[in-house]
C-alpha cells in the first residue's frame, strides 16, 4: 500500500492486473505522473502502451466524512457519457483501498487547453470573449439536462435542496474550524434566515471554474468539463451564482475580475454573462441573486478552510495548501458584504 504520492511510480503487479481485468483496452505497464494542480482529490496522468489515461485517487490518511467522494463523480460521468455534455469516458471504478492507497478511479486523458487563471493572461481580446462564450454554453448545457432521463434517480436529495447546502457547509467549516473567522459566522446566522424558493432540480456541478474546463485545441468549446467530486442533484441557480463569483472577487484574491478593465479585456460583464446563460436556459431572470452570490462564497471559504486544516494535518494534496486555505476569511468577509448589500 502507498503511503504517500508517487512521482513517475511504477504501479504494482497487483494494480496492473486489476486495470487489465477492469479497463477495456489496457495494456501495460504502467506509470503514474502527478499533475501539479488540485486541493481535493489527487489527480495523475496513467501513462501506458496503450495510451495515456488519467487517475483520480482519493487523498491518503485521515479524511472529513463524505469527503472527497470519487465514487459520485465516477457516477455521474458514465451517466453523461455519450450525451450533450462533454465528459471524459470514465473506465472502471476501484473501491479497494490496498492497490493504491485508497479508492481511485480511471478515465479518458482529454486532449485540450487548460486556463488555469481565469483572467486569462496572454490571450487575445476576441478569442477571450469566444471562450467566455464557449464556457458559459457548457455550464448552461450542463443545466439544461433533466437528470432523471439519465438515471441519477437517487444521485442526491433534491427537495430543500440551498438550506440543506447551507446546513452542510456549515458543518463542515465546523469540523475544519481554526482561528474564528467573523464573517462567516454572520453569514452562518443570515443565510438560514434569506432561503430562496426552490428551483427545478438540475445537475450541480459544485465546481464550475474555468479551470475544471478543457476547452478545444484550438476552438474556443469545452471538450470536458472535470472535477465532479461536489456533484449531486440540486438548484442550478447556486451551481451558477458560484461559477460566477469572480465577478465580485479582486484580481489579486483568487485571480477575479472585480478590479480589472473588463472591456478592454473582453471578459463580459456580470449582467451580460448571466444574460446569456439566462437565454441559454430558457429563463427570464435569475432571482435572489444576492443571496446565492452570498451563499457561494460563504461555501468556497468552508472548503479553503477545509484546505487549511489538511494543510495543519500534513495530508494536503497541493504544496500552496497553507496559502490557498488562508483566503477563506477574506472570501467569507466579501460574502458578508453582498449579503448586507
Amino acid at each position: 500500500m502507498m503511503t504517500s504520492d508517487p512521482a513517475d511510480a511504477p504501479l504494482s503487479p497487483a494494480a496492473e492486473a486489476w486495470l487489465e481485468r477492469h479497463v477495456d483496452g489496457y495494456s501495460g505497464p504502467g506509470v503514474l505522473t502527478k499533475f501539479g494542480f488540485g486541493q481535493s482529490n489527487p489527480t495523475f496522468r496513467l501513462s501506458t502502451a496503450s495510451g495515456d489515461y488519467v487517475l483520480r485517487r482519493k487523498p491518503l490518511g485521515r479524511l472529513l466524512a463524505k469527503a472527497h467522494a470519487i465514487e459520485r463523480e465516477f457516477r455521474v460521468l458514465r451517466a453523461l457519457d455519450g450525451g450533450t455534455v462533454p465528459v471524459p469516458r470514465a473506465h472502471a471504478l476501484c473501491e479497494d483501498p490496498s492497490l493504491l492507497g485508497a479508492p481511485f478511479f480511471v478515465m479518458d486523458f482529454a486532449e485540450g487547453r487548460i486556463f488555469y487563471d481565469q483572467r486569462l493572461p496572454g490571450v487575445a481580446p476576441d478569442e477571450r470573449v469566444a471562450i467566455f462564450d464557449g464556457m458559459n454554453a457548457a455550464v448552461a448545457g450542463l443545466h439544461s439536462i433533466d437528470p432523471f432521463a439519465i438515471g441519477l434517480e437517487g444521485y442526491g436529495r433534491p427537495d430543500n435542496f440551498v438550506e440543506r447546502q447551507v446546513s452542510i457547509w456549515t458543518r463542515q467549516y465546523r469540523a475544519s474550524e481554526g482561528e474564528a473567522i467573523p464573517a462567516m459566522e454572520r453569514l452562518i446566522d443570515w443565510l438560514p434566515r434569506h432561503l430562496p424558493r426552490e428551483q427545478p432540480v438540475r445537475i450541480f456541478h459544485g465546481d464550475l471554474r474555468l479551470d475544471n474546463m478543457i476547452f478545444h485545441p484550438t476552438e474556443p468549446r469545452v471538450v470536458a468539463l472535470l472535477d465532479w467530486e461536489l456533484s449531486t442533484l440540486g438548484d442550478p441557480v447556486a451551481d451558477f451564482a458560484y461559477h460566477m463569483m469572480v465577478w465580485r472577487i479582486g484580481a489579486d484574491l483568487f485571480r477575479g475580475f472585480a478590479d480589472l478593465d473588463r472591456a478592454s479585456l473582453g471578459i463580459p460583464e456580470e449582467a451580460d454573462y448571466l444574460r446569456r446563460y439566462c437565454e441559454r436556459t430558457s429563463r427570464s431572470e435569475l432571482p435572489h441573486w444576492k443571496f446565492y452570490l452570498a451563499f457561494s462564497l460563504f461555501r468556497v471559504a468552508a472548503i479553503l478552510q477545509g484546505v487549511s486544516r489538511r494543510a495543519q494535518n500534513g495530508n494536503a494534496s497541493s504544496d500552496d495548501a497553507a496559502e490557498v486555505g488562508g483566503k477563506a476569511a477574506p472570501l467569507a468577509a466579501i460574502g458578508w458584504e453582498i449579503a448586507g448589500s
